[in-house]
């Protein structure tokens, strides 16, 4: 892998972008998940201030949607860390009008 690959984002292919949490049992699935959906380079450190680093400046373009579908069928434990990434979505939004989340369920 060179040094181009390595840093670089892939394209967002989807619009909703739509993220289902049903078959996440660990954490590190949840952050592979989002690698992928985001198209976060391989650099990605799989931690939401990592996750904050990556998504703060990705959406100045175009606008996103993201769907999280399944939300409620994580473990308890996974739910209250997923609230962690529920705030780094809030202060993207909050950076960026181009990019909006629902929780469908």
């Amino acid at each position: 892998m060179n040094y181009n690959d390595f840093h670089a984002f892939k394209e967002i292919t989807e619009n909703p972008i739509i993220l289902d949490f049903s078959k996440c049992k660990y954490l590190g699935e949840i952050h592979l998940m989002l690698k992928e959906k985001f198209g976060l380079p391989q650099y990605y450190g799989e931690n939401w201030d990592a996750l904050w680093d990556c998504l703060r400046y990705l959406f100045d373009d175009e606008k996103y949607i993201v769907e999280l579908h399944n939300l409620d069928s994580l473990n308890k434990k996974l739910q209250e860390e997923c609230k962690l990434m529920l705030e780094v979505f809030d202060d993207v939004h909050n950076e960026t009008s181009n990019f909006e989340y629902k929780i469908i369920s």
